[in-house]
């Protein structure tokens, strides 16, 4: 089964879609978009294109677990594509994944330029990589 993660952003948007088997990340892209509704659609687009039959939104919490901003602009992406497709959207807890991220193209060698460029794509692979070990420690659901 293909999972699509996705670090949703004010302008920029991660994708990262697993392989057939959903045991490892294979395509990943960034969606550049503003309007929630423009992403959605991109979001749809690539979930089709792709056979993706699942979505996996990354649910930025702060550190303490409370919810601030960025975790209700989540929520509200995560009810815009539940109202436009039937396919399961699930919320994760992404904490840190972009600072991991950066932290990650750094160690590669990569300069704050071509960071920028890809650093949401790696987030959101981050976000489907936590979420297939999820799965695979609990099959059951």
């Amino acid at each position: 089964m293909r999972i699509m993660a996705i670090d949703y952003g004010d302008a920029h948007t991660g994708i990262a879609i697993s392989d057939p088997t959903g045991f490892l990340a294979g395509f990943t892209t960034t969606i550049h978009a503003y309007r929630p509704e423009v992403v959605a659609d991109q979001v749809l687009a690539l979930a089709q294109e792709h056979g993706a039959q699942e979505l996996v939104l990354g649910y930025p919490k702060n550190m303490d677990g409370t919810l601030g901003p960025r975790a209700e602009k989540a929520a509200a992406m995560a009810e815009l594509l539940r109202s436009r497709t039937a396919l399961p959207v699930i919320l994760w807890d992404e904490r840190r994944t972009t600072i991991d991220a950066h932290q990650i193209l750094m160690a590669g060698g990569k300069n704050a330029k071509k960071r920028k460029k890809v650093v949401d794509a790696v987030a959101a692979s981050l976000i489907l990589e936590g979420y297939l070990t999820y799965k695979k420690s609990h099959p059951e659901g």
